[in-house]
């Protein structure tokens, strides 16, 4: 599954039944709960990486990348546009687009 395929499967879910979907009923709360799940998920990555926890981390950094999927979605930014972002910040060094911010 690459990141494609879970924007597309997001956005199908959005007009899912939010009984029946876990994502519609993320969606369905809006942008402040759905970055609530992302920074809930970031934490817990965070400290099982702090922790050594390798399984631990791999569980939660897909957690983190499918929340903040369904956060982009409820806040209607397209992958394509943090994709776009990201391919111009390759052109220069990190150090250099840093500084540019």
């Amino acid at each position: 599954m690459t990141l494609d395929d879970l924007e597309t499967i997001i956005a199908s879910r959005k007009l899912a039944d939010p009984e029946s979907s876990w994502t519609a009923k993320l969606l369905s709360k809006g942008v402040d709960k759905c970055a609530e799940k992302f920074g809930e998920e970031a934490v817990e990555a965070i400290i099982d990486a702090v922790k050594g926890d390798k399984e631990g981390l791999t569980s939660e950094a897909a957690d983190v990348l499918y929340h903040l999927m369904v956060m982009l979605a409820a806040a209607e930014v397209p992958l394509s546009d943090v994709m776009a972002v990201l391919d111009k910040r390759q052109s220069q060094s990190g150090i250099a687009e840093k500084a540019s911010r």
